[in-house]
């Protein structure tokens, strides 16, 4: 089987999520600088998920074009990804209504977390399936940026108690993290 449905339906779902996400912005009644503030800290953490789920789609790309063909396995890790990150809309929602309250800093690291971690899986089954010496294996290399990851995730939850802005100060370099395209990937992709 080719990737190309898989990649289909991914693509949907992650557009679906984005969507679902600025469906929740709301949009303010006064036409002043001070009815932004309300909204300030929804949008704020919409602009993190949104920057997440958009580094997760493109890296999903490149993921299905340095891969050669899908089995029951790869489908069912890759919905396993898209379980969790279809958990990332409620979260923001949460933290953003809340105003970065401990709990829901805290579930929004989980939620990212599991997702960084189903994502290690599912390129894990994928090179099960296509071999040690595929073209993802050796583009992944040593993957530092997909070990470091969840470490910084799990520093994040661990003080989402001690203090909220250090805990999402740890998600934001995460994703600046993963802003910066992997050459590794990128010049085998673009071969």
């Amino acid at each position: 089987m080719t990737t190309a449905r898989l990649e289909a339906f991914s693509d949907a779902v992650i557009a679906i999520l984005i969507t679902i996400m600025v469906l929740e912005l709301r949009i303010p009644h006064e036409a002043e600088l001070d009815a932004l503030r309300d909204v300030a800290p929804v949008f704020l953490v919409y602009v993190l998920s949104f920057v997440n789920l958009a580094i997760y789609w493109n890296n999903h790309h490149h993921l299905m074009v340095l891969t050669d063909r899908i089995n029951g396995k790869i489908l069912w890790a890759n919905i396993h990804l898209l379980f969790w990150l279809s958990l990332v809309p409620f979260t923001t929602g949460w933290m953003g209504e809340n105003d970065f309250a401990e709990l829901p800093t805290t579930a929004y690291g989980i939620v990212l977390l599991l997702a960084a971690i189903a994502y290690y899986i599912l390129q894990a089954t994928i090179i099960s399936a296509q071999g040690p010496a595929s073209r993802l294996a050796n583009a992944l290399g040593r993957d530092l940026k997909g070990k470091a990851s969840p470490v910084l995730y799990i520093a994040g939850i661990a003080l989402a108690y001690v203090n909220r802005w250090i805990a999402i100060g740890f998600y934001v370099v995460v994703a600046l993290m993963w802003l910066i395209p992997d050459r590794r990937i990128e010049s085998i992709v673009t071969e």
